[in-house]
């Protein structure tokens, strides 16, 4: 028990050790809105100057994996390099208006990916020790539960977006993360009637946590309309009962989300406000080639952090709530709790929010 404290008193020291100083901003310089938000990141955040690379790329949100290499990763490294912040640096911020998504093959053993997840191996990369594309990367932080995330003992940056679906919704994710406080429930929503992994993680989740801060719902019921969220845990619109494009809640501040959606972070494009949920039959209502729910719709009900996939991830390569929210309340940061939950690199996984984003 007294090595136990210790090892957690040692997590705690070393998480309120890490700031600003261990941020980078990665800007495009040809995206008005990227070129806003990180203005109000460094001024929010107190971000150095140092700490800010700004490239030129187009603004679209998918791109090919030439433009990937020349446009992003190569000019990053250079700068990341050039200042020599290779070791200092433990989270990248992209922002909205830099590219998304990155074509190429699917399936299991394609080499399609976010851009983010590409980033992630941007440290590795650096030293010399080029990854390969096909198929996802083993993530080495993937349930640290009890480790500091620090270099050179986890090879890899921690990279969450600054997006939504326009600036000002950006705005407020930065000053929600500034307010976040550790008070509220977690809502955990079960789909009813499947034996599958995803049910198991989602029970377990509730089972870590202080139990009078937990709302689980293990039936056909699905929870809408929930008051004063921290977290949230569900199947999102793969819950056939989900009939609800958004569930409804009041987040507090410093909130964040997960589902287990195959899509749900292709697009920060606007849908029209009468577009709802649907199935994959009925394409006629596809938003952006998908049917279902977006974690841009989350980020705009209020939530601060969210993750979210680009293309078809595969169940057992989503986040697990089990390992995400029990560190969150315990007080890992965004970042660390997101990718403390992710069991793959070079993948189609989003974070969105602050890294720093952290409950006090």
């Amino acid at each position: 028990m007294y090595r136990s404290l210790l090892a957690l008193v040692a997590l705690g020291a070393a998480a309120l050790g890490q700031g600003p100083e261990n941020v980078l901003l990665v800007v495009n310089r040809s995206s008005t809105v990227s070129r806003a938000i990180a203005s109000y990141y460094i001024q929010k955040r107190h971000i150095p100057a140092a700490n800010v690379c700004a490239l030129d790329v187009v603004e679209d949100e998918t791109v090919s994996r030439g433009v990937y290499d020349q446009a992003i990763a190569a000019p990053l490294a250079a700068c990341i390099k050039s200042r020599h912040l290779e070791d200092k640096i433990l989270y990248l911020a992209t922002t909205l208006g830099l590219p998304l998504r990155i074509t190429g093959s699917s399936g299991k053993d394609g080499d399609q990916a976010s851009v983010d997840s590409e980033l992630t191996l941007l440290y590795q990369d650096l030293l010399g020790a080029k990854h390969p594309l096909p198929g996802p990367l083993p993530n080495p932080f993937f349930g640290r539960r009890d480790e500091p995330f620090r270099h050179p003992r986890f090879p890899m940056y921690l990279v969450c977006r600054l997006a939504a679906y326009d600036l000002d919704e950006v705005k407020s994710v930065i000053d929600r993360s500034l307010a976040a406080e550790n008070k509220g429930k977690v809502v955990i929503d079960l789909k009813s009637d499947d034996d599958s992994p995803g049910n198991d993680w989602l029970r377990n989740a509730a089972i870590l946590l202080p139990t009078e801060r937990v709302t689980f719902e293990d039936s056909t019921k699905v929870l809408y309309d929930q008051r004063d969220v921290i977290g949230y845990a569900s199947w999102g619109s793969n819950d056939p009962n989900r009939k609800r494009r958004m569930p409804g809640f009041h987040w507090l501040p410093g909130a964040i989300a997960t589902e287990f959606v195959s899509s749900d972070g292709r697009t920060f494009k606007r849908p029209p406000d009468d577009w709802n949920i649907t199935t994959w039959k009925d394409t006629s209502h596809f938003f952006a080639g998908s049917p279902q729910s977006l974690t841009a719709d989350l980020i705009h009900e209020g939530a601060t952090g969210a993750s979210g996939h680009v293309f078809e991830p595969y169940l057992a390569l989503t986040p697990r709530p089990d390992y995400l929210l029990p560190a969150y309340l315990n007080g890992r940061n965004l970042a660390e709790s997101f990718y403390l939950a992710i069991p793959a690199l070079s993948w189609q996984n989003i974070v969105v929010g602050d890294p720093l984003c952290r409950l006090k």
